[in-house]
């Protein structure tokens, strides 16, 4: 079995008990992907390099980093440096052939940049910005990993990807673990984050969505709010290539992928993976 693993980049996930149950899984003889965010430790070394990070909305209400040229620096140096090593390592140390890799890295991740991104000012005027080095996901090398799963390894991965030109470009890391997912056509894909799943009240952990039909997803658009929403924007995406359940939550893996989160499902029926 395939899964594809998004570890998100804020603060409060649980890294070191993921990792753990990553190597629980592998030894299980589960083939994993891992997808890995940065925003957090981009923000930290941002404000001690003198270029804090910015933060846009577009007119659609998605909010993202602006990237111009020093802050693509950043974030490279965090999620291609920083974090990818420090993840691959951990991975070793529990005996798991761990492998890190950069979207550029073998044409891994294709996107296409941004040639404008427009952003809504506090004031509600909308401005457009023609320096961001964002992109959206277009292609993944999908025999690239499956190469690299048949011969036991674990991909990690850091969401800088390549675009047409031969830019390095900031993407998504939610979205492009959902394109990595359709492509290997995973069984999975689970997107662990700081928050249980999805909440109609974002302040009320009570108020979980515990189970979404993938027909019905639309409909609970209006209670994700912030980077929520691209989750499951991302949790779109890999439905609508195949993938055939989507897990969002938090702390434990084998928790959320026994209920504890949200998961989102083509059949109507649910239906979860035990470890």
């Amino acid at each position: 079995m395939t899964l594809v693993i998004k570890i998100g980049g804020a603060a409060g996930i649980a890294t070191s008990t993921l990792v753990q149950e990553i190597a629980h899984y592998t030894t299980d003889g589960e083939r994993i992907v891992l997808v890995h965010g940065g925003s957090d430790l981009t923000n930290t070394l941002s404000q001690q390099l003198g270029h804090p990070a910015r933060m846009i909305t577009s007119p659609n209400g998605m909010v993202s980093r602006y990237t111009d040229g020093e802050t693509l620096s950043i974030y490279a140096m965090a999620v291609a440096g920083q974090i990818n090593t420090e993840l691959v390592a951990l991975l070793q140390q529990h005996k798991v052939n761990a492998l890190g890799l950069a979207g550029v890295d073998g044409g891994l991740l294709l996107a296409r940049r941004k040639a404008i991104v427009r952003s809504v000012t506090p004031e509600g005027r909308v401005q457009v910005l023609r320096d961001d080095y964002t992109g959206q996901i277009e292609q993944v090398n999908g025999p690239l990993l499956r190469l690299l799963l048949g011969a036991s390894y674990t991909p990690v991965i850091a969401p800088l990807a390549l675009s047409y030109e031969g830019e390095r470009l900031n993407v998504d890391g939610d979205r492009v673990a959902a394109a990595i997912a359709v492509a290997l056509q995973a069984e999975a894909l689970i997107i662990m984050t700081n928050v249980p799943g999805l909440l109609t009240d974002p302040k009320d952990s009570n108020t979980l969505v515990s189970h979404i039909a993938a027909h019905e997803l639309h409909d609970y658009m209006g209670y994700a709010h912030g980077r929520m929403r691209k989750k499951l924007l991302g949790a779109q995406e890999a439905l609508n290539g195949g993938v055939e359940r989507v897990y969002i939550g938090s702390t434990s893996l084998h928790h959320v992928l026994n209920g504890t989160g949200t998961l989102i499902e083509r059949r109507s029926l649910c239906s979860q993976l035990s470890s």
